[in-house]
């Protein structure tokens, strides 16, 4: 596959891709006889792991760690595990960000449908969410 048309499945601009294999986030891609990128199936399992955990937030250090010790071999296998639940942490902190901000957002949107329909803005106070503010 070239890497027109591994951009193209991805949604990834092709610097994206070179940088990638660049600086270790997915293993040299094997090239033709005429220098040309030739992505394998591998390759593209490779490629879809890492624009999956970037899309996720995982930073690049941590992928390119996981790759080095893919790399490795067998004798990584529980690092790469560590590795995995330590960006797996990371993650479930973003979205807890995330789904904080849906619900100030949720609450804000109920409030505001409601002085639409009564007229009148209330903000109750009692509320146990993280959105009891009036802003």
């Amino acid at each position: 596959m070239t890497i027109k048309e591994v951009c193209s499945k991805f949604n990834v601009s092709p610097d994206t891709l070179r940088y990638y294999e660049r600086v270790g986030v997915i293993p040299e891609v094997r090239r033709t006889s005429g220098g040309i990128r030739d992505y394998s199936d591998d390759d593209i399992k490779w490629v879809e792991t890492a624009t999956c955990f970037r899309s996720a937030g995982m930073p690049i250090e941590l992928l390119i760690e996981y790759v080095k010790l893919y790399q490795e071999g067998d004798h990584t296998i529980s690092a790469r595990c560590d590795l995995l639940k330590e960006a797996r942490e990371r993650i479930l902190i973003e979205r807890k960000k995330f789904d904080d901000a849906l619900k100030k957002m949720d609450y804000k949107i109920k409030v505001y449908e409601n002085a639409v329909e009564t007229g009148k803005l209330e903000w109750n106070k009692d509320n146990n969410c993280c959105c009891c503010n009036k802003s």
